[in-house]
């Protein structure tokens, strides 16, 4: 299963970025943070990117999980 998350981050990560958290997509807000949404496959993939966040020193503020999708293969 298929899982949509979004997550929120202290501070603006630009484009450049964008690659280094695959499928996830990078938009700046007015507020100051970054929004991160898309899909992830599994925990060890989610944890993977906090700790993408973390290793950059980007303080987490907020992890949702929006959805939910059957995989189909």
């Amino acid at each position: 299963m298929i899982t949509t998350y979004k997550i929120r981050i202290k501070g603006h990560l630009d484009q450049r970025w964008a690659d280094w958290f695959g499928d996830l997509t990078l938009t700046q807000q007015p507020d100051g943070t970054t929004v991160l949404v898309g899909p992830v496959v599994d925990q060890a993939a989610l944890y993977g990117i906090l700790t993408k966040i973390h290793n950059l020193g980007m303080p987490l503020l907020e992890v949702h999980r929006l959805s939910d999708e059957a995989q189909t293969n």
